[in-house]
């Protein structure tokens, strides 16, 4: 199978998918090695990543995706009639935060860092794909364990979980300084 053969194989199946497709399912369908697909994977993703394109193939963890360029979104939109994604409350980005950076966390916990409940938000949050259940802490009650999603980093536009820029580190100490330096 030649480069042009593998590119054609690759771009056909992402595109017939419409979602995430795991690298390994791709090595395994074309009979190829793993460095052979993931080299044409990297070509294809910096051929289709330019401006004026209307395509794009993205990383999502171990995952690839074709999916359009987020600068033809109102385009698409119109076409296909659908609403403009409504922007996530402030209550929503919190709780997608707090479950983002301590993965995988429990609804008690994000309830316990907030300080109210969080039900009715982590629920949208499911229903929006950004978080998912993630299986069941070994504690009585047996309380589910939440995660992102493959969505999550598409609509952040990271590739992995490592993406997530750093929080910012405020220790103790830094706290007392800034205190005393307010008080003078």
């Amino acid at each position: 199978m030649d480069k042009n053969e593998i590119f054609g194989a690759i771009e056909a199946i992402l595109f017939a998918s419409g979602t995430p497709v795991e690298i390994d399912r791709i090595v395994r369908a074309l009979e190829l090695d793993t460095a052979t697909v993931t080299k044409c994977i990297d070509e294809l993703i910096e051929m289709y990543n330019v401006p004026n394109k209307g395509l794009k193939i993205i990383r999502l963890n171990k995952n690839i995706q074709m999916c359009t360029n987020k600068e033809y979104g109102t385009y698409v939109r119109k076409v296909m009639d659908m609403k403009k994604n409504t922007p996530l409350s402030q209550a929503a980005m919190e709780v997608l935060a707090i479950v983002a950076y301590n993965q995988p966390v429990t609804k008690a916990f994000v309830e316990q860092i907030r300080g109210v409940d969080c039900s009715g938000v982590i629920g949208s949050l499911c229903v929006k794909g950004l978080i998912e259940e993630k299986g069941r802490l070994e504690l009585p009650g047996r309380p589910l364990l939440y995660g992102t999603t493959d969505h999550f980093l598409r609509c952040f536009s990271i590739e992995t979980l490592d993406g997530l820029p750093p929080l910012p580190e405020k220790s103790e100490e830094k706290n007392k300084e800034d205190r005393i330096e307010n008080k003078e």
